[in-house]
């Protein structure tokens, strides 16, 4: 392990549970890059996460952490937030776990603009639980609970992001370590609700299923699908087809909900309100 990096781990907890050939592995060592490139003290980042094989990456990370229930991470990290604005608080889920039983929360704490930098594992299953298909999982591939392919439309969960208000979105694959950094730090530096959602890899539950070899091969697909943003806008939608748009894919200001309570509070007291 980097010496930069190993003090923002709890070694006594490793090695991991995470399959061999997981991609979970590189985007946690994508997420701790960027935490060390931002320079944050150890003692004022918080890590918050649900219920999966990505949210089990808490248990590893040497911060304030919080293992949440399913779904739920963006509402204890909203919480926090609002109680200790001066927190970093980083969101951890997977893909089922913010787009399926999160997805209200997901498009709530968007819309609030709330100052939280939300990281999605998306590898287009759930994992841990038996390898069911998940809002992510794409049309026609397969799953436990789709043996012959899943009918459904998957989300495109940054469009969903940027719609529902977030202020800054991008998207990366585990594939592209040095954009997922990158990322992340653009993503902690703007003051509002950021996503950014990495396609990484699963290679037992989704990969086996769906014959994509080992976890070699599944990233040089991740590199092979992978088209930067600045490239797509000047390519139509049959050069795109079964593409992955990477990059910064939005970036906007909106009023952050943090700092507009704490000045309605502020407000209330210098007006003589309820709150004297």
């Amino acid at each position: 392990m980097l010496p930069e990096i190993e003090g923002f781990f709890r070694t006594d907890k490793l090695p991991h549970m995470w399959c061999p050939g997981c991609g979970n592995g590189i985007v946690l060592h994508g997420l701790v890059k960027a935490i060390a490139e931002l320079g944050l003290d150890k003692n004022k980042v918080t890590i918050v996460s649900g219920i999966g094989c990505s949210a089990r990456a808490a248990a590893y990370l040497d911060f304030d952490t919080v293992h949440t229930t399913h779904g739920r991470a963006l509402a204890f990290a909203t919480g926090i937030k609002l109680a200790r604005p001066e927190l970093n608080v980083f969101v951890l889920m997977g893909d089922g776990d913010c787009s399926a039983i999160g997805g209200n929360h997901l498009i709530h704490a968007a819309r609030r603009n709330i100052d939280l930098t939300a990281l999605v594992f998306n590898n287009s299953i759930y994992g841990m639980t038996g390898g069911q298909a998940s809002p992510m999982t794409p049309s026609g591939k397969r799953a436990t609970t789709a043996p012959t392919g899943t009918l459904e439309r998957s989300f495109d969960l940054c469009e969903l992001a940027r719609a529902a208000g977030a202020t800054m979105v991008g998207r990366a694959t585990a594939f592209h370590t040095r954009l997922l950094t990158g990322l992340l730090v653009k993503g902690h530096r703007n003051k509002g609700f950021s996503l950014v959602e990495v396609i990484t890899q699963c290679p037992t539950a989704y990969g086996r299923r769906n014959k994509m070899g080992q976890p070699a091969d599944m990233l040089r697909w991740q590199k092979e699908h992978a088209v930067d943003i600045k490239a797509a806008r000047n390519m139509d939608s049959g050069q795109l087809q079964d593409k992955i748009i990477i990059g910064e894919l939005h970036r906007s200001t909106a009023p952050e909900l943090t700092t507009r309570y704490r000045q309605l509070i502020q407000e209330l007291r210098e007006g003589g309100g309820f709150l004297d």
